[in-house]
């Protein structure tokens, strides 16, 4: 039988970005070193706390009548633990031997009955323009993956999701004439069409990767490795 391999979200977004990069970090524990983000994470939380507001309630949030979503945020004992970044939602293959795991910032429910998969984001710039932005940086694109992989987990866990997700962008106002200690956020509702149909399929070819002991070439569009090679053909050459 194959060794059980166990697998985030992040480490199949890591894969798809760049495979050598994604046997360093599994395999080896080798990562580029990274800064808390801990304004972004209480900014997180505060969203969730309001959102559990309306969700004990069974009520919709503001954003919802306003933005015409059909919703509530989905009132479920797990709920706590779905978005526990140690825990999250899980899957369990049998036939392949992986476990599979994300953690979520929020689902909402339907009318129909149907899960919305909801991620919180937060920035600052002067002008927030999503369709610019999608149509110049790779980023937004992962951001989709993203929901679509917890899209994934929650239909390998029975539930009814739609392809429909949203982005909820809390956009920072760094030109205000005061700051009087508060930082204060216009948000944007943004709505994503997705599909859950390619999610399997790199999962699996992430799973094959690992198990096969090879040390793939660099990805040309990895910034850790274009900055690594750089780096050592300078030292090389002085």
């Amino acid at each position: 039988m194959n060794q059980l391999i166990k697998l985030s979200r992040s480490t199949v977004e890591r894969y798809i970005s760049c495979p050598r990069c994604c046997v360093l970090e599994k395999i080896y524990d080798i990562r580029p070193p990274s800064l808390p983000f801990t304004l972004n994470i209480a900014v997180d939380n505060l969203c969730k706390n309001e959102f559990d507001y309306y969700r004990e309630r069974e009520e919709p949030h503001p954003l919802f009548n306003k933005n015409n979503i059909d919703a509530i945020p989905f009132k479920h004992s797990e709920i706590d633990n779905w978005r526990n970044n140690y825990k999250g939602i899980k899957y369990y293959s049998t036939k392949y031997q992986y476990t599979f795991r994300g953690a979520i910032d929020d689902v909402w429910q339907k009318s129909n009955g149907e899960l919305i998969i909801v991620d919180f984001k937060a920035t600052s710039r002067n002008n927030f323009n999503w369709t610019e932005t999608w149509n110049k940086y790779d980023y937004p694109k992962s951001y989709k993956r993203q929901l679509e992989m917890y899209q994934w987990l929650f239909k390998m866990n029975g539930f009814k999701v739609t392809n429909e997700a949203y982005i909820i962008y809390f956009n920072g106002k760094k030109n205000e004439k005061f700051f009087h200690n508060k930082l204060e956020f216009d948000a944007h509702v943004v709505k994503l069409n997705c599909s859950t149909e390619w999610v399997e399929q790199k999962i699996l070819e992430t799973v094959d990767l690992l198990r096969s002991k090879t040390f793939p070439g660099p990805s040309h569009k990895c910034e850790n490795c274009n900055y690594l090679k750089k780096r050592w053909n300078l030292i090389k050459n002085t």
